[in-house]
């Protein structure tokens, strides 16, 4: 960064302060009083009457808006207090990835072997190594495996081996639900793992379920991919036609068989559920093993059911990397993909410490991080990198602060057009936001990241308004009994959007017009598969 960038950094960070200071909330404990901000008449009461919404009665309330430019706080309210901020999380995470390994960065999976060849013949042992790419897919398992082919191997006397090491053996973060345990959402985390398809949903495997073709037989159900090792347990049956379906599929606990129960109706349409394995890494060297067997390459010996470190003297056959982290950055935060978040971390922990990668040194990375950007990190608390975890807490202010400070670094651009963006059709550029504020003044406009658990709400990102000021925003809302505040949060964007916020020219909008999507939203709606935002 150069001294004028970082100057004007400070001065942002230093004005958006000094605007919290103002309503005496900053150095003190004490919590904020109602409607407590700064003095700008018109946009204060917009605000604090868009946040008397009934639904936040009892609730938490933290919000911030500063101008993205001079860093001067235009609104907040609660802007200091701690709040769970849902996948809002993502957005330290991801910007301290590409502060942290840099947008170039790309996750490596090689095949190596150990041994001595012979010919055709490696009589030794074959390692498949990952290091925590989430975007692998059997394609990539299968372009692998004609790699080790094109080498000239064709018989392993040994066995295949998997390398799962470059990440500790902890694969589900702190406080993580048990009732979320075979949620794709919520998939275990492993430094060699596969997605099934382009949404990159790592160790998951998408179930596909069809009636039969008369009443009382048994479903079809397809597997993507089919040859991962994974056992369904089929207990349910193909009820009446036009009857209510009650098809439930569930990985069953600590295991990897997976129960369809319940009913589909005859000649209703197939039924696709994304669940996660019980074993990332034995799924990923399955789908492997399967893929050397197509290509003509025969380990004699089988899967070594537990993975070690490839050894030193590996020779190396063949090897896939990644796309770089400033396109993956795309599908992690349009989607708000959890298990990109948590490689992400571990890999930062490996690439600061050397360590096998966890989530202490990961976070400790991410802490390094905000300091280095202004964030206070006594005012908040970080224990995963995704979100999930209910223990998360941020304060808006804080939130504000980082996506103030990083509009000057070099990458700015491919981050901010991960962001989702509102009414944008397209699920790639839209994500999470491809539904909401359209047929308003923040739609194509508002690039912003969503936050859905039960009872916790976020939305934080930038918007222009209608004279063409850039602003900052933070909406953290948390506490609530009802099934959706979503129009609340857009309410407040669509507020700044319609906007002249510097002449006070206030065009309020109403949480009730201001939504379009459904409720409930008690988790991100690229969540709720195959219903897709």
């Amino acid at each position: 960064m150069t001294t004028h960038g970082r100057h004007l950094k400070g001065r942002r960070l230093a004005a958006l302060v000094a605007g919290l200071a103002v309503a005496g909330l900053v150095g003190t404990g004490a919590a904020a009083p109602a409607g407590a901000g700064p003095s700008d008449g018109g946009l204060k009461g917009a605000l604090d009457t868009v946040l008397s919404d009934a639904r936040l009665d009892g609730g938490g309330v933290s919000v911030v808006v500063a101008d993205a430019v001079t860093g001067s706080t235009l609104y907040q309210r609660g802007g200091t207090d701690r709040l769970m901020p849902a996948s809002n999380t993502k957005i330290p995470t991801s910007l301290a990835a590409m502060g942290v390994l840099g947008p170039d960065y790309r996750f490596r999976t090689d095949v190596l072997a150990d041994g001595r060849r012979s010919g055709s013949t490696l009589r030794g042992d074959l390692y498949l190594r990952g290091t925590g790419d989430p975007t692998a897919l059997a394609a990539d398992y299968d372009r692998l495996a004609a790699g080790v082919a094109a080498a000239g191997v064709r018989r392993v006397t040994g066995r295949l081996v998997p390398d799962d090491t470059r990440f500790d053996a902890n694969r589900l973060g702190r406080s993580w639900a048990a009732d979320d345990e075979s949620s794709y959402y919520s998939a275990p985390v492993s430094a060699l793992t596969l997605a099934p398809d382009t949404d990159y949903d790592a160790g998951t495997v998408v179930v596909e379920v069809a009636p039969g073709g008369r009443e009382g037989a048994r479903p079809r159900v397809r597997l993507l991919p089919d040859d991962g090792g994974v056992r369904v347990a089929v207990r349910a049956t193909t009820a009446a036609a036009g009857s209510a379906p009650t098809l439930t599929v569930e990985r069953e606990h600590a295991t990897n068989t997976i129960a369809v129960t319940g009913s589909l109706p005859l000649g209703a349409a197939a039924v696709k559920e994304w669940v996660a394995v019980q074993d990332p890494t034995r799924y990923a060297t399955t789908v492997f093993a399967a893929a050397l067997a197509r290509h003509g390459v025969r380990v004699e010996d089988g899967v070594q059911g537990k993975g070690r470190a490839t050894p030193a003297g590996a020779t190396s056959l063949a090897v896939h990397a990644s796309m770089p982290l400033r396109e993956l950055v795309r599908p992690f935060m349009k989607l708000s993909n959890n298990m990109h978040a948590e490689a992400l971390t571990k890999a930062m922990a490996y690439e600061t410490t050397g360590r096998p990668g966890n989530w202490a040194d990961g976070l400790a990375a991410v802490g390094g991080y905000l300091r280095g950007h202004g964030v206070d990190t006594g005012t908040i608390r970080q224990v995963d990198g995704s979100g999930l975890s209910r223990m998360n807490l941020f304060p808006a202010a804080q939130l504000s602060a980082l996506l103030l400070a990083v509009r000057d670094e070099p990458w700015f651009g491919d981050w901010y057009a991960a962001l989702p963006v509102a009414c944008a059709p397209d699920r790639a550029e839209g994500g999470t936001l491809r539904t909401r504020m359209c047929g308003t003044p923040a739609a194509l406009n508002a690039h912003a990241k969503t936050g859905s658990l039960t009872g916790a709400s976020a939305l934080s990102g930038y918007v222009t308004d209608k004279a063409g000021r850039k602003l900052v925003f933070s909406v953290v809302l948390a506490d609530y009994l009802a099934s959706s505040v979503k129009s609340v949060e857009d309410a407040v964007v669509v507020t700044l959007a319609g906007s002249d916020t510097a002449k006070g020219a206030i065009r309020a909008a109403s949480p009730e017009r201001s939504r379009t999507a459904p409720a409930p939203a008690d988790v991100e709606c690229s969540w709720r598969k195959p219903v897709r935002c």
